[in-house]
């Protein structure tokens, strides 16, 4: 990876509550006009201890977490009903940065994610309907007519959210900032939730 940060990350510098830090991350990122600066690696865990890891977007954050949205019979969903924990990773190589986020995850309030429903594409929830996600199908061509078949079902009607679908929020205890440094020297800086007062702030050697 080429470096493009040289300046090192100073503990003073960065902001003592690790969300504010990340929406300045982001930011640079969307800044930059980097594709989808949103996406991030999301890590789950099944009940027999067996990991699995897909990219998904980020569609919020604020001072309770990382919001995503997806199918609840999904893969991921099995697994998070079964490990309630996660871990989320966005890599940012044109700007040689990094961030990893570790918690627990809680399921949206029903009337959160009929809202954020409401404002996709049309298309986007047609699909939400028609696809079995995760599911094994015999070919393309069963997706494409089930999603005829929802497009018909929904024609000049708005389109509702299906139950299961619908958001989740990883609520961390701990996030790391990774930035690359000459000979290897990275600079990685973590806060990690200090429930008896504000987040512990510690640097890591690379």
């Amino acid at each position: 990876m080429k470096n493009r940060q040289k300046a090192p990350l100073r503990l003073n510098d960065m902001a003592l509550d690790p969300v504010k830090q990340f929406r300045r991350w982001l930011q640079d990122a969307e800044q930059a006009n980097l594709p989808q600066p949103n996406a991030m690696m999301l890590a789950t865990s099944s009940r027999q201890s067996r990991p699995a890891a897909r990219i998904v977007l980020l569609r919020g954050v604020d001072d309770r977490g990382f919001v995503f949205f997806t199918n609840y019979e999904s893969r991921k969903a099995q697994d998070l009903r079964e490990s309630p924990f996660a871990a989320l990773v966005f890599f940012w190589a044109q700007l040689s940065r990094q961030v990893r986020v570790e918690g627990r995850v809680e399921t949206l309030e029903a009337v959160d994610s009929d809202r954020y429903f409401s404002n996709r594409p049309r298309g986007h929830q047609l699909e939400a309907h028609a696809s079995p996600q995760s599911e094994v199908i015999k070919d393309r061509t069963v997706l494409e007519k089930t999603f005829e078949d929802v497009k018909r079902e929904f024609l000049g009607a708005e389109v509702p959210r299906p139950l299961h679908w619908g958001g989740y929020r990883v609520v961390p205890d701990s996030l790391e900032f990774w930035q690359e440094g000459e000979n290897r020297l990275h600079d990685r800086i973590r806060y990690r939730r200090n429930d008896t007062g504000p987040w512990k702030i510690e640097r890591l050697a690379p």
